[in-house]
């Protein structure tokens, strides 16, 4: 995987956790509880996805700009994309996907729940 930073950048973001999911043998993202980065494994435990969650009208663009983005592997091809860990997508693009996704999904989460994720980790909403 040409993408060797992505476990570092993704945790450190606030309230972060991660777990494997065995039966699917993917390495997933989460804030407050809900998914939104994968790292899809194959056979031999060797990254060929990067699933991320972004809004519907991006993924469709960024899929026509690039053709190592492609509709979410096994998930809903309208909100997730996947992005091939050998292609050729930027880093910097995709250090910014990730951003969108997780902030699309801290987002989604109700405010108590936002709240308490900020707190937790010592941040202040606003800052």
């Amino acid at each position: 995987m040409q993408y060797t930073w992505l476990d570092e950048y993704v945790m450190k973001k606030t309230g972060v956790t991660k777990d494997l999911q065995e039966s699917w043998n993917w390495i997933r993202y989460h804030i407050g509880g809900k998914m939104f980065a994968a790292v899809c494994l194959d056979d031999e435990d060797k990254p060929f996805y990067i699933n991320l969650k972004l809004e519907p009208m991006e993924g469709a663009f960024l899929r026509e700009q690039y053709e190592d983005i492609i509709p979410g592997y096994y998930s809903n091809k309208t909100h997730w994309n996947s992005i091939k860990t050998d292609g050729a997508v930027p880093d910097e693009l995709l250090k910014d996907l990730l951003d969108k996704s997780y902030q699309l999904v801290f987002g989604g989460l109700t405010k108590k729940k936002q709240k308490e994720i900020l707190e937790n980790s010592g941040v202040q909403k606003g800052e």
